[in-house]
């Protein structure tokens, strides 16, 4: 289904997707500089070296498992679990700041009560529920699937699958939103259709301006 706010690629699969899949975090919600104040705060308590850059690069990843990259390849005694943990909560405080994507929000919430909607993250179900009640927009989702739900995070399809599998949409029925290169690959590899948050935003922005 086309709504009026969404930019199809005219290279898509689906003419009209049974289902909608989300990501959370710089898709639905503005949320990834307030996540990268947090990693900061961590970073500076226990003396590791994670670049801007490279926190971009694993957006999706859950934060446990970023740590324990990060422990491996500096020689770090921290434990990864602990550590996301304090992340988490650092980002927690900061959660009143968090913003909608205005324009994949508006996709939600034009599709709601059409068809089934879904939100795929690599977050912990505290975090995410917290964010999506912040926007108001909780209620819109059928299933909300997150790292916890899975073992394989992504760039494996399994996160995707499970959230269609839970609103009872065929993967090769779902179009699924994400804003990094890792969730796009997860989508392709479910054999969802992948919309570009990044491209889709900046070609709303540039018609509209």
């Amino acid at each position: 289904m086309l709504v009026k706010s969404e930019i199809r690629n005219p290279k898509s699969e689906i003419a009209s997707p049974k289902g909608l899949i989300f990501d959370c975090d710089g898709t639905l919600a503005d949320s990834m500089p307030l996540h990268w104040q947090a990693w900061q705060s961590v970073a500076s308590r226990y003396k590791f070296h994670f670049p801007e850059d490279r926190f971009y690069e694993l957006g999706g990843v859950p934060s446990r498992d970023i740590l324990k990259m990060l422990r491996v390849e500096q020689g770090l005694s921290l434990d990864p679990l602990s550590v996301a943990h304090e992340k988490e909560s650092a980002y927690v405080s900061l959660m009143a700041q968090v913003e909608p994507v205005h324009t994949i929000v508006d996709i939600a919430r034009e599709n709601y009560g059409r068809i089934p909607l879904a939100v795929a993250s690599g977050g912990t179900h505290r975090v995410i529920e917290q964010v999506l009640e912040r926007l108001g927009i909780w209620s819109l989702f059928t299933a909300i699937v997150t790292s916890e739900d899975v073992v394989n995070q992504k760039p494996a399809p399994d996160i995707f699958l499970e959230a269609a599998r839970r609103i009872g949409v065929p993967p090769q029925y779902c179009r699924a939103y994400e804003d990094t290169d890792i969730g796009l690959q997860a989508i392709r590899a479910a054999g969802m259709e992948g919309v570009d948050v990044r491209e889709l935003v900046k070609n709303v922005k540039r018609l509209k301006g």
